[in-house]
């Protein structure tokens, strides 16, 4: 797999199922056509792998199966993103199967653009998962782009209303 990625200088990006992950695919579809730069997207999935997957041929069917369930959500989200994969960029597909932090890291390499999108996350999303952007911006030797998911727009009519009662309560008006 690491043979068929293209050489120079390439633009990867985390895909995943969630809202942050389609909007740094965005993003990426962009700066890809802007830098004329191929395009490397990437799912991890979280499936629990054994060690030594050589040991046990059931076990290596069952990665190999969920890689392709990784290039399947790929497809999914681009198709959600682009209507499908661009047409011109040069577009490539790696699903794998561990560690997300560890495996994009191992990807990028230095001149590299590594896009991952980033989304709010509660308490116990952040204590039984650990951050990938967090990992990546610690180890990646790439150059690192976090794209941030938009924060809903307020809705007029109680925008206005909450910030009176924000004012009111700590400055009493006169």
């Amino acid at each position: 797999m690491e043979r068929d990625l293209p050489s120079g200088a390439r633009l990867i990006v985390g895909v995943d199922e969630t809202p942050a992950s389609r909007w740094a695919l965005a993003w990426a579809i962009g700066a890809a056509r802007l830098h004329r730069m191929p395009l490397v997207a990437v799912h991890v999935s979280r499936a629990p792998a054994h060690p030594f997957p050589e040991a046990l041929p059931v076990q290596n069917a069952l990665r190999a199966g969920e890689e392709a369930r990784c290039n399947e959500i790929i497809a999914g989200v681009f198709d959600e993103v682009a209507g499908g994969m661009p047409d011109d960029l040069t577009t490539v597909v790696v699903g794998k199967v561990g560690d997300p932090g560890y495996h994009l890291v191992d990807l990028a390499r230095e001149g590299d653009l590594l896009v991952l999108g980033r989304s709010r996350r509660g308490l116990l999303s952040r204590l039984l998962l650990p951050s990938t952007s967090m990992y990546c911006a610690r180890h990646a030797n790439a150059t690192l782009v976090i794209v941030r998911q938009p924060s809903p727009p307020d809705d007029p009519e109680h925008s206005g209303e909450r910030a009176r009662r924000f004012w009111g309560r700590r400055h009493p008006q006169p």
